[in-house]
């Protein structure tokens, strides 16, 4: 006869959660990117504008430069009075030796921080800032051309969450590519134009029926039922709150800033995946108690996701250099310069 096992009550079960960290989901984009700077015939070099004392701002320049130092890309950082980096844009802009632009804001704050949004070429923006980036990411195109030779660029922090969950195979691929994230219930917790909103269309858009949640209320971010629409509709929710959506959610996002605001743990559905982008820590220590996964922080995979955003400008441009000889060799095949052309590279 078997003996029962005699169990220690003073010792405590192993919490089920497990915590990632952003450098884990870094390390495999860290490679994609590897790959793709081996097939360049030169790093591209990215250009950075510091115009402010804002303490994130400038320890994310710092990143950015050690990131690009590790990662051999060539990097300046430029600061400048914030009086004159319009003209440093637009400069920075006709500089063919520049291949991306990044400026840290705030500057101004507001109207004027969308205006040098603006004015950033869109060929060499690499944070997906752009109207014409931004357009294509709610309306669900993504690419520039009917070529399908440009990718749109999507923002660095919305991208780099949707690269986390990919990472932690949240994203179904036995699905069609754009449909992954069907069936998948999420709340994102800030509704901020720069990161927020643009979260909550991304991940609508592949799929995904999202709670986007502010200070105003809930609004839902759906493709409809059965995904029966190509872009996501907004269906306000009058009434609702966190107490509605959390527990109906596999997954939830929170970037609220500020040290004082918490999710609320005992909202959360058992087995929840967890992931905080503010600076802050927006979940308790008790959310390991609930999650099945937490990802406390995403800071280094942003600065990936940059370096990749200026890779793929690169080798955008690269592939429409490609595409041009070819179709004016096809209009002119007695050009032998246009052939040599070809078959140099």
């Amino acid at each position: 006869m078997t003996e029962p096992k005699t169990v220690s009550v003073g010792s405590a079960a192993p919490l089920p959660c497990k915590v990632v960290l952003a450098s884990s989901a870094a390390k495999s984009l860290l490679k994609e990117v590897s790959d793709g700077l081996s097939k360049l015939t030169k790093p591209p070099l990215l250009v950075g504008f510091l115009a402010n004392d804002d303490p994130a701002a400038r320890m994310y320049a710092e990143w950015t430069g050690k990131t690009c130092e590790e990662n051999g890309f060539s990097f300046e950082l430029r600061k400048v009075d914030r009086e004159e980096l319009e003209q440093h844009i637009l400069a920075a802009n006709k500089d063919d030796g520049i291949d991306g632009i990044i400026v840290y804001y705030p500057i101004f704050g507001g109207g004027q921080d969308q205006y040098l949004q603006q004015i950033t070429d869109v060929r060499k923006d690499v944070e997906g800032l752009s109207h014409k980036y931004i357009f294509n990411m709610y309306q669900n195109i993504r690419f520039l051309d009917d070529q399908k030779l440009q990718k749109s660029i999507l923002p660095c922090t919305p991208l780099a969450v949707i690269k986390i969950l990919e990472h932690l195979q949240i994203y179904n691929t036995i699905l069609p590519y754009g449909n992954r994230l069907f069936g998948r219930s999420i709340t994102v917790i800030n509704r901020s134009e720069v990161v927020g909103r643009p979260l909550a269309a991304l991940l609508a858009n592949d799929g995904a029926s999202v709670f986007s949640v502010d200070v105003t209320g809930v609004q839902q971010f759906t493709r409809g039922e059965g995904l029966r629409n190509h872009r996501h509709g907004v269906i306000e929710k009058p009434g609702w709150g966190l107490a509605d959506c959390l527990p109906l959610s596999d997954v939830v996002i929170s970037g609220v800033p500020g040290k004082d605001y918490k999710v609320p743990t005992n909202l959360l559905r058992e087995g929840v995946v967890c992931i905080n982008f503010s600076s802050d820590k927006n979940f308790n220590p008790d959310v390991k108690e609930k999650a099945s996964i937490y990802v406390p922080a995403i800071g280094k995979v942003t600065i990936v996701v940059l370096l990749r955003n200026l890779l793929v400008r690169d080798e955008d441009s690269h592939m429409i250099d490609q595409w041009l000889i070819v179709h004016l060799e096809e209009d002119r095949p007695e050009s032998p310069k246009l052939r040599l052309f070809i078959t140099s590279d």
